[in-house]
């Protein structure tokens, strides 16, 4: 009986390359980028349970925790740009940080856009007491 062969056409051991590499990356740099991804990950777990220990705790002034959570969110947000979608200020991520602002931009004219348009509809409304059809003669 044959035996098989544990090696990659180029004589490399198949459990020693990683499956989800480009070439040319060192098993350094890999570390260095899981290390973001976990240094990420700890501070989003501990933003969020922050937020659910403030909004459900008594120990806060009660008017105060709205303005904690909505602080809470916008450095979660921060975390999230920065450790996950590496937004940051390098020359490089000029485009990213373009994307990032026309985005911003259509959620924010969606979200006015529709506020705008409930509001007039509810200005524009007919009483409740016209609607009543079931008591026309």
């Amino acid at each position: 009986m044959a035996e098989t062969d544990h090696h990659a056409p180029d004589g490399i051991p198949h459990d020693a390359v990683p499956l989800d590499t480009a070439p040319g990356d060192s098993r350094e740099e890999l570390l260095a980028s899981l290390k973001v991804y976990i240094v990420g990950l700890a501070l989003a777990i501990l933003l969020t349970a922050t937020s659910f220990w403030a909004a459900s705790t008594h120990v806060l002034w009660p008017q105060g925790v709205p303005i904690g959570l909505a602080v809470l969110a916008v450095a979660q947000m921060g975390v999230h740009l920065v450790f996950f979608l590496h937004i940051t200020t390098g020359p490089d991520n000029t485009n990213n940080v373009l994307a990032l602002a026309f985005g911003v931009l259509i959620v924010f004219l969606v979200v006015a856009g529709s506020l705008w348009i409930m509001a007039n509809l509810s200005a524009n409304m007919m009483p409740l007491e016209m609607m009543d059809l079931h008591h026309q003669h």
